[in-house]
């Protein structure tokens, strides 16, 4: 996470092979990032933001509500 003078949020994504050896899986976990990001993206303000899922990490409805919930933290910062 670094902050900026101005601009829009910005969003990076890592995710490699090993995390998950399908691409379908690979991109459904970027699919639910990005989505976690539109959401919370106009109270962010000018940052830009680096995600690297832990291992094993697997796309579900609770990445979506987990990941919102810390962005909704950074708001608060």
């Amino acid at each position: 996470m670094a902050r900026r003078e101005c601009g829009p949020a910005r969003l990076g994504i890592v995710i490699s092979r090993r995390h998950a050896r399908l691409a379908a899986t690979r991109n459904a976990i970027k699919r639910y990032i990005r989505e976690a990001f539109r959401l919370e993206q106009s109270g962010l303000g000018p940052i830009d933001l680096l995600v690297r899922p832990p291992f094993g990490a697997r796309p579900s409805v609770e990445m979506l509500t987990r990941l919102r919930a810390l962005l909704g933290r950074l708001e608060e910062k």
